[in-house]
């Protein structure tokens, strides 16, 4: 049996979800930049690609690349997260695994569970205050942002809870 943190080659592969954020530079173009992080803020199809890419050469010999998010510049960064050939387990997250329209629906086929991860309400508004604040954002400004399009973004992904295979409760805040 294998550990996880044990020696040799890698078999387990963190891609998130967060490495589709289209870039400002695009959001400005589609006039979308107040609402990132909402659904039509990434590029579900790509993400969708690269999940069923991984699936299909899972035995293949060549490095695949997932892009990364980088939270100090706010960017997704192309080709900064590798998946060895050895993965065997990759684990990807992201509040819209589990919504069921346009290319979305196609991020949950190539998945072979889904775990729901619930948090006490204000546990999750007081993280991501922290979160805006750490990385730019008066508080003031902070706070307008989760408590509009984070909300709405999150209402959103309350009612995809029933799609998920396991339902993970964290403690109250």
């Amino acid at each position: 049996m294998r550990e996880l943190n044990g020696t040799g080659e890698p078999w387990v592969a963190h891609v998130p979800m967060d490495g589709f954020h289209l870039a400002d530079a695009e959001l400005d173009r589609l006039g979308r930049r107040d609402r990132k992080g909402a659904p039509d803020t990434f590029d579900a199809a790509g993400y969708a690609a690269l999940l069923r890419r991984l699936r299909e050469e899972a035995d293949g010999d060549d490095i695949v690349y997932a892009p990364g998010f980088e939270r100090d510049l706010e960017q997704p960064l192309a080709g900064a997260v590798p998946v060895p050939p050895t993965a065997r387990l990759v684990v990807t997250e992201g509040n819209y695994l589990l919504l069921g329209t346009g290319a979305w629906a196609r991020v949950r086929s190539a998945l072979d569970e889904v775990w729901f991860c619930e948090v006490d309400e204000a546990e999750r508004v007081r993280r991501l205050v922290a979160r805006h604040e750490e990385f730019g954002k008066a508080r003031a400004q902070a706070v307008a942002w989760v408590l509009g399009t984070d909300q709405r973004n999150a209402d959103l992904v309350a009612a995809t809870r029933d799609r998920a295979d396991l339902v993970v409760r964290g403690p109250a805040g």
